[in-house]
């Protein structure tokens, strides 16, 4: 446990990748991949948010690198994986395999899984489809996709918190519209009229950016509004949203934990997190009580939040320690 006199982890230096892949997964999709680290270390694959945001420099800093192989895919039609923006053969279940296809490819018997926001949602989702190939789960601002947890984002919950940013979200969508704020920006952003798809994503990417941190940062603003990522990354968010993360039912990852329960597990949840509420977390965790669940005061959505920091190095280092015995192939 951490305690009060105890100074907060910090990321790790910077890094370069030691090697990049351009992975054909079919489909007219290759994925951009990365691996720095060691490459003889404990094989961890780094599941990005979004859905559509893709990577940074920044995430390859979370692993001690003398003791961690780092995978670093982007997703499909995110980043640097072509087509960007393509919504073809782009659902969950897609990006599932995607990663299997991404470990046989670099021969890992089986890895630890980091994801947060909707990398936790995805690595729940690959872990339970594939629980033989995973040694773990680091998860941080736990997102289920129920359908409580997207009106609260766009319909009606968070613009309590947040009415001055509200208005400016809502601003592009006819009031007569506004009852399906999401159906409204879905049919503008994967329509014919640029113009105002372009306009909807600037909307779209600031209220996801505002959100994302205790309070706004305006490096990420910049980051997820640039003009040349803006409308590739909303088109696939709203399309992932409208269709409520692809599953069958509201409580398909929740009932899936069983699958998982045998395998050690970090949940990592900013107490005031607004996009994605502490309860999502405490629901999981109450499936889960085996695995071990950190609400970290004062914290946002944010990895790069201190107390988040801290915690998602705490934890990478703890796994490193569990892990360091090489997985059976």
């Amino acid at each position: 446990m951490t305690t009060a006199a105890e100074p907060l982890r910090e990321l790790y230096p910077a890094i370069e990748p030691y090697a990049t892949h351009r992975i054909d997964v079919g489909g007219g999709h290759r994925l951009y991949v990365e691996e720095a680290g060691n490459p003889a270390g404990i094989p961890v694959v780094f599941v990005h948010g979004g859905p559509g945001s893709g990577l940074a420099p920044v995430m390859r800093r979370f692993f001690d690198p003398g003791r961690y192989r780092v995978i670093l895919p982007e997703q499909r039609g995110a980043g640097r994986s072509t087509p960007r923006g393509e919504l073809r053969d782009n659902t969950t279940w897609h990006l599932v395999e995607d990663l299997e296809s991404i470990r046989e490819r670099l021969g890992v018997p089986a890895w630890l899984v980091f994801g947060g926001s909707w990398g936790s949602t995805l690595g729940l989702a690959y872990a339970q489809n594939h629980p033989a190939r995973v040694t773990g789960l680091i998860l941080r601002g736990i997102y289920l996709v129920r359908r409580s947890e997207r009106d609260w984002i766009y319909q009606s919950g968070l613009h309590h918190l947040q009415p001055e940013e509200w208005e400016r979200f809502i601003d592009p969508i006819p009031a007569a519209e506004r009852d399906d704020i999401l159906a409204a920006y879905h049919r503008r952003l994967t329509g014919e009229d640029l113009e105002a798809a372009r306009r909807c994503a600037d909307a779209w990417m600031r209220w996801e950016a505002v959100n994302s941190s205790l309070t706004p940062d305006p490096g990420l603003i910049a980051t997820l509004t640039a003009d040349d990522t803006v409308l590739p990354a909303a088109r696939i968010l709203a399309h992932y949203v409208v269709n409520g993360g692809f599953f069958t039912s509201e409580t398909q990852l929740l009932d899936g934990v069983d699958r998982i329960r045998h395998l050690p597990a970090t949940i990592i949840q900013g107490r005031y997190d607004l996009c994605c509420p502490p309860v999502t977390a405490w629901d999981l965790a109450r499936r889960w009580p085996e695995a071990l669940l950190h609400m970290v005061a004062g914290a946002g959505h944010s990895s790069l939040e201190p107390g988040i920091t801290d915690q998602l190095i705490r934890s990478t280092d703890r796994f490193a320690d569990l892990l360091r015995e090489p997985a059976p192939t």
